[in-house]
């Protein structure tokens, strides 16, 4: 788990880093540098100040969301993540070892629930934005499984999209791009 920490006192920089979330007062995490670096932008910014206190405010990532970021990165600093096939040729779960599972629908998608989807597309933004390809690639394929073999209205009810064509541009729509549907 990410430690959460209130001083910078004692915080070895040589090894860690400190991360700060949006949140108002903001939250701080102690990361090892090397979980760190699985985020391409913390990578790139930790290689610029090596061996300088590292105290990296993460504008666009709230401490909930940080949290599970940083235990997703902690985990697989020491444990590579496994390649996601694209396209999903099966259910997600089987291609998962247990501690991505359990991860996934246990703390993303409260057990399984896909109307409980709110956490994981928190996740995916913040994936995006600190560059954390495995776990981007693990957040957006589970969007994938959850999306697989539903129409449009059925995604549209799931995600909360208001429709805003109307019948008639929506027919056109599907005029134009029954192509897609053949085969």
């Amino acid at each position: 788990m990410p430690e959460e920490i209130t001083s910078h006192d004692g915080v070895d920089f040589s090894k860690y880093c400190v991360l700060e979330s949006n949140d108002h007062p903001s939250i701080q995490f102690k990361v090892s540098r090397e979980s760190a670096k699985l985020s391409g932008l913390l990578k790139d910014m930790l290689d610029d100040q090596e061996g300088v206190d590292a105290i990296i405010p993460i504008p666009n990532v709230s401490g909930r969301t940080l949290r599970l970021v940083l235990e997703y990165m902690e985990y697989h600093t020491n444990n590579p993540a496994d390649p996601i096939d694209k396209p999903l040729k099966s259910s997600i779960e089987s291609l998962l070892c247990e501690w991505d599972n359990n991860y996934l629908y246990h703390k993303l998608l409260k057990d399984h629930d896909e109307t409980q989807h709110e956490v994981l597309i928190d996740v995916i933004m913040a994936a995006n934005f600190l560059n954390v390809k495995d776990l981007l690639d693990l957040t957006c394929a589970c969007v994938a499984s959850m999306i697989r073999g539903k129409s449009a209205e059925e995604i549209r009810t799931l995600f909360n999209i208001e429709n805003d064509f109307s019948r008639e541009e929506a027919e056109k729509i599907r005029e134009e791009n029954r192509w897609c549907e053949e085969s």
